[in-house]
């Protein structure tokens, strides 16, 4: 028995839903020896709301689950007939299990989400920006620098005339 990682389509905004249903479905049939673990890819992301940090997860691939199978007649059944779910990904009768390679970066990538939360909203130079924490609340400027290993940008904020590099916090800011 070889449990490999399968991509299966969900309807978009019904993952939970699917994932729930789907280990219904396989504790139902006493399949749970042909299974493994069912993840949502999501990640922790981090914004500012009215003055506070709030965590939220997101979904890196809306619309898709991660399901750990040995896929036979079977389980490919429980799987497809679960409601919420339209199929796996690639050759519907016969598909191909993800590259461990490739489920392990993405494995991987839940993981750090969880630990480390990244900010919602990232930042490339020139964009304008408005402060919406800190002493520079409600300034304007315009991304100079962009630090995206330490969640950090340099903007250049008008102050007095005089542009000056103030550096902040990804939620310390937002576009427009």
């Amino acid at each position: 028995m070889a449990l490999r990682w399968y991509i299966v389509n969900t309807f978009s905004g019904f993952e939970e839903k699917a994932k729930a249903a789907l280990l219904e479905r396989i504790k139902n049939s006493n399949q749970e020896e042909f299974f493994g673990e069912v993840l949502i890819p999501t990640e922790q992301v981090v914004e500012m709301v009215k003055g506070s940090k709030k965590t939220s997860a997101r979904k890196f691939f809306p619309g898709y689950i991660l399901v750990n199978v040995d896929l036979n007649d079977r389980t490919w059944h429980t799987v497809t007939g679960t409601p919420k779910i339209s199929g796996f990904i690639g050759n519907d009768v016969h598909p191909d299990p993800l590259p461990d390679e490739e489920a392990n970066k993405i494995i991987n990538r839940i993981k750090d989400g969880a630990l480390k939360p990244k900010p919602k909203v990232s930042y490339e130079v020139g964009d304008v920006v408005r402060v919406t924490d800190g002493p520079f609340s409600n300034f304007q400027g315009v991304v100079d620098h962009v630090y995206p290993d330490k969640g950090r940008v340099k903007v250049m904020v008008s102050i007095f005339g005089r542009e000056t590099p103030v550096e902040l916090e990804y939620i310390q800011v937002t576009k427009g």
